[in-house]
């Protein structure tokens, strides 16, 4: 079982930057996968940015490409979204991930609590 916590949601205004955090725990091997969701209001949650432990490769969803930047500290066993210049439009509930894949399958997910970040004009 692998354990993720996220922390450094909050309240910024328009143009304003933040940054989240999300530190893994447990049974870490092989879960070589992070990620960030975002699930705006209303809307459905999607996939806004991953990346692999040891890997200098991330993907980005197009609506925040070259504004969020996902980042890992192997060390800290904690991912990390950076995200600037922030817009009304990213306010929404931020969830961490951290999967294994197989074969391109993801065999086991795991999810953090989720924090709010809310974006004010």
């Amino acid at each position: 079982q692998v354990q993720l916590v996220e922390s450094g949601g909050g309240l910024v205004q328009t143009g304003e930057s933040l940054t989240l955090s999300c530190l893994a725990s447990g049974s870490l091997g092989g879960v070589d996968i992070r990620g960030w969701y975002r699930q705006a209001p209303g809307k459905e949650r999607e996939c806004i940015a991953a990346t692999r432990l040891h890997w200098d490769l991330s993907t980005y969803s197009v609506s925040i490409k070259g504004l969020f930047t996902i980042s890992i500290d192997n060390s800290k066993n904690t991912h990390y979204l950076q995200m600037t210049n922030m817009k009304p439009e990213d306010t929404g509930v931020y969830y961490c991930t951290a999967r294994r894949e197989y074969g391109g399958r993801t065999i086991e997910e795991y999810w953090g609590q989720g924090t709010q970040v809310t974006v004010s004009r």
